[in-house]
């Protein structure tokens, strides 16, 4: 479903002249939450984010990806910007992220620490004066963290 909704979503996102950072969709007992970062290169205004919610509004109404109810949310990627997909990482080199792995390495999964590498594969991440090389595929979710 992500692939298919990253393809509907991110040429209405570009026709508005914005950036698609990332989708994220989450199901809970409470109701679903189709949630849509966009960037620019001017930062991001309510306005703009009402403006993308009401146009994928129409398309999502018409193209119905998600056969149940859900809420849709429009935001910017924020100061703590979760990373989305692997080109993003390039543009942090030198900054901490917390990044969670789906399963341990060196019998752990949760790791905060200098960006230092991005390889077309993994990461090099310095974690406690180690470095620890993780690879995307094993990365359930990636945030820059800032102080």
């Amino acid at each position: 479903m992500r692939q298919d909704l990253l393809a509907l979503i991110e040429p209405i996102v570009a026709s508005l002249g914005f950036a698609l950072w990332g989708i994220e969709y989450k199901s809970t007992r409470q109701g679903s939450v189709l949630r849509v970062f966009i960037d620019h290169e001017n930062g991001v205004a309510i306005e703009d984010c009402e403006n993308v919610s009401r146009q994928l509004s129409r398309v999502l109404d018409v193209e119905d990806p998600i056969p149940e109810e859900y809420v849709l949310e429009v935001s910017s990627p924020g100061l703590n910007p979760t990373l989305f997909f692997n080109t993003q990482y390039a543009n942090f080199c030198g900054e901490v992220l917390q990044v969670k792995t789906h399963t341990a390495i060196e019998g752990q999964k949760n790791f905060k620490g200098e960006l230092k590498k991005v390889y077309e594969d993994s990461i090099e991440l310095e974690d406690h004066d180690r470095i620890v090389r993780i690879y995307f595929e094993d990365i359930a979710k990636a945030s820059v963290v800032t102080f």
